[in-house]
């Protein structure tokens, strides 16, 4: 049985996460209290199941610190887990939830909305590295939907390294294990008829590839990855999120991640994503 666990902050995603996976033919259980779920994962395996999907979040209070416990109690061969931790800037979640005019699960006469996303985000750091975390922060639903299907796709065993193109200039992704400015090279945004082109069009490719730094600062980053990638190997580590920035994330940070995706995909799992470049 397939099982995927999406938590996270509330307004960054989860139900767009949920929705798309019942599409997807899974059956999904949202507001899923921690400690039912062993219980539950029993009760729709025994049931025939193949696909689950839950959705824990804040509400479950005190509980969530027996997550990892209770992880380790229904792990077996017959079951394959995801777990999905969806993130997103301060600022985003107060504009989102000001638009939805929704209340916040922890907002009370003592808080403010600002006050009861800080605390949300400090009771859910227990869970915050049990599995990949996406942050939302620049995304819109439809991108959002993508990366969780291509995420879940995912059935191979073993460490899958992500790499993910972004611009400086709308901040650092929240879910990077890694970054890497490339700022420092040559930037195609200067010539005009490279200016609406992006890293993976062949007249980018041949400016980049024409300068030796470009090379240089490849094959730095490459060797780097190579060197450490085994030490998350051995930490059990399911994902690890490699983030290439330049400064509007279209040209210099596209083309890194496409020749750093190709390197490790002929050896292992990879996931690409250019975030600026997502409609």
């Amino acid at each position: 049985m397939q099982l995927a666990i999406i938590t996270g902050l509330s307004g960054s995603g989860k139900s767009i996460a949920l929705n798309v996976l019942e599409d997807s033919g899974y059956y999904c259980v949202d507001n899923l209290p921690v400690q039912l779920l062993a219980e539950t994962v029993k009760f729709l395996r025994d049931a025939g199941y193949q696909q689950v999907a839950v959705s824990i979040d804040v509400r479950s209070g005190p509980s969530l610190a027996r997550l990892p416990e209770l992880l380790d109690q229904i792990k077996s061969d017959e079951l394959e887990t995801h777990i999905v931790f969806l993130d997103a800037k301060v600022g985003t979640l107060v504009k989102r939830f000001s638009e939805t005019r929704r209340r916040h699960p922890l907002a009370d006469d003592q808080r403010t909305l600002t006050e009861s996303i800080e605390r949300e985000r400090e009771l859910l750091e227990v869970i915050g590295n049990l599995g990949h975390r996406i942050d939302t922060s620049e995304l819109n639903p439809n991108t959002l939907r993508t990366w969780v299907r291509d995420l879940l796709s995912l059935n191979e065993e073993g460490l899958v390294v992500l790499f993910q193109s972004f611009g400086f200039k709308h901040g650092i992704p929240l879910d990077a294990d890694f970054v890497f400015d490339v700022r420092c090279l040559p930037n195609p945004h200067y010539d005009p008829r490279l200016r609406d082109l992006t890293g993976r069009d062949a007249d980018v490719i041949r400016f980049l590839e024409a300068d030796a730094d470009v090379e240089t600062m490849t094959r730095d980053i490459r060797e780097f990855i190579k060197q450490w990638l085994p030490n998350f190997v051995r930490d059990n580590r399911s994902y690890l999120t490699v983030a290439i920035g330049c400064t509007g994330g279209r040209h210099r940070s596209v083309y890194l991640v496409e020749r750093l995706s190709a390197h490790f995909g002929q050896e292992r799992p990879v996931l690409v994503r250019h975030r600026e470049l997502a409609a």
